[in-house]
């Protein structure tokens, strides 16, 4: 038998991201779709695959485009179509192939990529989003700000186009025509059973340049005529109709006192016929949806509730790390239909209740798994070669005290051929957000720095999602201060811990877990070295330069920095520069429209003003996505620098 290796950055390159499971109205198949990252043309590569659901048959390859193929969704009721979206021809379009193979033929086309593609319930129709309009600036290279919505990450700056909703006849030669219209986006398209109507996403505001509200609306596809679902109060979406057409579904929150923007989801149904809206997970204290992070994940779809023949809903919800799938009735009564420690991050079912489901765990990437009524049953193992050759860090699900009676969660990950009398180094990751979580999935770069031979302790502090409403509120006007002690007491457990050394503890993180270790570094010098990324310094000069900050940091720092300068100067990692001495590592993407490169030029300008060994590296062309959707030759080179910096310092 071969001996197994470690894991290595390149085995990026090894690594086969599932994605998206869609099965079909019989239930006898399911499409799934694969990414892989390739080195030569430093891009990646998407593929449609097809596995039979009750044979016990290998996987096979059902596109074969060499760019971006994903989306796959069956034409309803026959399922003897596959509709999807492909870039082959530049841009993703939306395509049309025979469920059992053959050419593909392109629907749509233009300049502007469609997204969001959705079936008219009779299988004449794909409905679908793209931008439409006149730019701002189409005569020069200049660009015009006109909103306080301006930018957003990822995309860029914004030139006057709105996003909306579009239909194209599968008739060959049929011309797409545009649903929707107004100065506002219009997304998520849910047609109605009956044809006549489609549920969409919109912020139709006077001032809806200058806020994050998303209504859900319908439209009449005959008259024109719109109707407002939501109360116009927070952020809504997901909208998904019965079958028989008289309720929609649809998953939001009003931001209200004293929660505002972290206001836990709820899962509502609206009747059609009375207007009368019911939410179906109170006392939960969880939400549905899926939060969990990861770095081996690509076009995963965000999950929108799905009706069951019984008139229920399955919907996912994130709880303390993993993601599970729940059923919902009409009487409010959650009740898990999938658990355990697993982080599912997207399903679908077929007509007699079959689900298909994509889940992955701490020690394996995702695959492609299927529910019957005789139970649960693997479908896929596309990275089974892979993991018979490499030795993984063993994970611990580990809990430890913060403040008095405060338990904060975590996982902590062991280095492969684990000695219990050695005494290791040892680093803490502290996740972005920060109301996201680290969850029960496989993320390389944990897996990277146990290989490399570091105890790794990935944590949940206050301010997380999955743990209910006044844990992911924790951070309300405290950035720096109960998540902070949550933090530190991670690093007195590691430092409690038997094989590690406590003299040796590194720190990093992005984005939000970017500005905790700034933070960190100005209040403690425990750490030997830490690694900073897409982070911010000062949090004054960053509510006008993000894309987003100014929508949400009112909430969190007690109102705009105009108003009340002396707390966000007190909650700055730049107010503490000079206490630092902890050699430290800037990882920052030019194009982050996030958290602009202007933080951590800001914060290392004034660490080489004060002593502190640091470096700063500059990504070109990279958003604040680079650890996820980078260019896969960076995506290399960040790792390289961060094990590089750990090597070097501890």
């Amino acid at each position: 038998m071969t001996a197994k290796r470690r894991l290595t950055i390149d085995d990026l390159f090894e690594i086969r991201m599932v994605a998206d499971p869609q099965i079909s109205p019989d239930g006898r198949r399911v499409a799934f779709v694969v990414s892989t990252l390739d080195r030569d043309s430093n891009r990646y590569r998407s593929a449609i695959w097809m596995v039979d659901a009750d044979d016990g048959s290998e996987p096979y390859r059902y596109t074969t485009g060499g760019g971006l193929d994903s989306s796959p969704r069956w034409s309803p009721t026959s399922g003897d179509k596959i509709a999807f979206l492909s870039d082959r021809s530049g841009r993703n379009q939306v395509h049309l192939m025979a469920a059992d193979g053959g050419e593909s033929e392109q629907l749509t086309s233009g300049d502007d990529p469609a997204s969001d593609i959705n079936w008219s319930v009779d299988g004449s129709t794909i409905y679908y989003v793209k931008k439409t309009g006149e730019k701002f600036n189409s005569e020069t290279d200049t660009k015009v700000l006109r909103t306080l919505r301006n930018r957003m990450d990822g995309e860029g700056f914004w030139d006057g186009r709105r996003k909306h909703i579009f239909a194209v006849a599968i008739d060959k030669g049929s011309e797409p025509r545009q649903i929707t219209t107004g100065d506002w986006d219009s997304t998520q398209p849910a047609p109605s059973p009956d044809g006549q109507r489609i549920a969409f996403c919109s912020n139709r505001s006077d001032d809806r340049d200058a806020t994050t509200r998303v209504d859900v609306w319908i439209q009449n596809l005959e008259t024109g005529e719109t109707e407002q679902v939501t109360p116009g109060d927070g952020t809504y979406g997901s909208p998904s109709w019965s079958p028989d057409g008289e309720r929609l579904a649809y998953i939001g929150h009003p931001s209200v006192d004293p929660w505002g923007p972290t206001t836990l989801d709820n899962l509502f149904v609206r009747e059609i016929g009375s207007g009368e809206d019911r939410a179906l997970m109170g006392g939960m204290d969880r939400e549905p949806g899926a939060s969990g992070m990861s770095d081996i994940r690509y076009n995963v779809p965000a999950q929108r509730p799905v009706w069951t023949n019984d008139g229920s809903l399955l919907t996912l919800l994130g709880d303390e790390g993993s993601v599970h799938i729940y059923r919902c009735g009409a009487d409010g009564s959650p009740s898990a239909v999938i658990d355990g420690q697993q982080d599912i991050q997207s399903f679908s079912t077929s007509n007699d209740g079959t689900l298909a489901y994509a889940s992955s765990s701490l020690t394996e990437p995702t695959d492609v798994f299927i529910m019957t009524p005789d139970g649960t049953s693997r479908l896929t193992n596309m990275n089974a070669g892979y993991l018979d050759s490499v030795e993984l860090a063993a994970v611990e699900e580990i809990r430890y005290e913060s403040d008095p009676g405060v338990e904060v969660h975590g996982w902590l990950l062991k280095p492969p051929a684990f000695n219990s009398s050695a005494r290791y180094p040892a680093i803490i990751e502290v996740h972005g957000g920060p109301h996201g979580m680290y969850s029960t999935g496989f993320f390389h770069e944990m897996q990277l720095l146990a290989a490399r031979g570091y105890v790794v302790l990935m944590t949940n502090p206050r301010g997380s999602t999955g743990y209910g409403q006044e844990w992911v509120a924790g951070t309300k006007e405290d950035w720096g201060g109960a998540d902070y002690r949550d933090v530190i007491a991670g690093a007195d457990y590691l430092a409690g811990l038997d094989f590690v050394d406590a003299s040796r503890l590194g720190i990093a993180g992005g984005s939000y877990g970017g500005y905790m270790v700034n933070w960190a570094l100005g209040q403690t010098d425990r750490f030997r070295a830490a690694v900073s990324q897409r982070s911010t310094a000062n949090r004054a000069s960053l509510y006008g330069t993000s894309d987003i900050n100014w929508s949400y940091n009112d909430w969190e720092y007690g109102g705009t920095p105009y108003e009340n300068h002396e707390f966000y100067r007190e909650r700055s990692p730049l107010t503490y520069v000079e206490n630092i001495k902890t050699p430290i590592l800037l990882l920052h993407s030019e194009n982050d429209l996030r958290c602009p490169i202007s933080q951590s030029e800001e914060f290392f300008t004034a660490l080489q003003l004060h002593g502190c060994p640091s470096e700063f590296v500059r990504f070109p062309d990279e958003s604040h996505g680079l650890s996820r959707t980078g260019q896969p030759k960076h995506r290399v080179e960040r790792l390289e620098r961060i094990c590089g910096w750990f090597d070097r310092y501890l």
